[in-house]
């Protein structure tokens, strides 16, 4: 889970030797803490894809190409050999009509 790391303390001494108050130093990290929360939450940060989620999804799409390959390859064949039929067709009726002018 990514999550965004926030140093508060530091915050508050960098505040504090600029000359802020320590309570409204605390007010302002409260606040900007509440900030990242709400942006971590916009972001969905906490549901970022592991690698075992992108091994899956590459998986899935692996299989689904290899499908449409299997399709494409089966409906490639009997076009193939409609056609290979409709030749041999063809040429067997050429062949019995010249023959029969002979």
């Amino acid at each position: 889970m990514t999550t965004l790391t926030f140093d508060t303390y530091a915050y508050i001494r960098k505040l504090k030797d600029s000359g802020v108050t320590e309570e409204q130093a605390c007010a302002q990290v409260e606040a900007l803490s509440l900030a990242f929360e709400q942006f971590q939450s916009e972001l969905h940060l906490s549901e970022s894809a592991t690698k075992q989620d992108v091994r899956e999804a590459v998986r899935e799409s692996e299989l689904k190409l290899e499908l449409k390959i299997a399709e494409t390859k089966a409906d490639l064949i009997r076009w193939i050999v409609g056609a290979g039929f409709l030749q041999t067709a063809l040429i067997a009726a050429l062949l019995i009509k010249l023959s029969a002018g002979i």
